[in-house]
């Protein structure tokens, strides 16, 4: 299946470029760019793209606000959000999760590493890199106490759950929870997938901001 995929850059030079690298993938397809986030809103409601590459800093209307429009009803059929950023952005990187993205990609990113960030966003995974958790724990430890004092949601896990979003929220992937826990990681993914269905998140990125929200694990941990 063709992933299809719409650019949101106030840059020409960027969305031409990562068009041209994107259109040569057999699996990926650029259907329609944007110049800005007011923008971007109505070339997604006209073109149902899977995926959006979505700049940060723009003008008219922001990557941020952009995505927080695009997902606010959390429709089963949203796109994917990829946050392009460059690494003077960190102030971004919290409140872009909160949002709803699934991943940030370097603006000087080669070609293999914006199809593969394209197709792991777009088949429902979150593309956080150990740099992008460390920068999201650094700002957990600025702000200080978590923003988000009920726990009630959390009650409704399974202690092996609460395990799993515990070490989720601490940067390992699913291969490396399997090996922690002893357990196959098609279990891990069954238990992560109840965990988001209980709790009522989208995915991966908004599970840690939950976990570290509520406390259930500290910068340092």
């Amino acid at each position: 299946m063709t992933v299809r995929v719409v650019i949101v850059d106030d840059q020409g030079m960027v969305r031409t470029g990562f068009g041209v690298l994107l259109n040569a993938q057999p699996d990926i397809e650029v259907v329609g760019e944007a110049v800005n986030g007011a923008e971007g809103l109505a070339r997604v409601a006209e073109l149902r793209p899977d995926v959006v590459l979505m700049d940060v800093r723009m003008p008219v209307m922001d990557g941020l606000e952009a995505t927080r429009r695009l997902l606010a009803d959390a429709a089963e059929d949203a796109p994917k959000i990829l946050m392009l950023t460059t690494f003077d952005l960190d102030d971004y990187v919290y409140e872009a999760l909160r949002a709803g993205a699934s991943g940030f990609l370097l603006k000087d990113a080669s070609a293999s590493e914006l199809a593969e960030a394209v197709r792991v966003v777009a088949a429902g995974d979150a593309l956080l890199s150990p740099s992008i958790t460390r920068r999201l724990i650094a700002e957990f430890s600025r702000l200080g106490a978590p923003r988000a004092p009920s726990r009630k949601r959390l009650d409704e896990l399974t202690e092996r759950e609460t395990e799993v979003l515990t070490l989720v929220a601490r940067g390992l992937s699913n291969g490396e929870i399997a090996a922690e826990l002893v357990v196959a990681e098609q279990t891990v993914k069954t238990h992560f997938g109840r965990i988001l269905m209980k709790l009522g998140l989208r995915d991966r990125p908004q599970a840690i901001v939950y976990a570290y929200e509520i406390g259930l694990v500290r910068p340092g941990d």
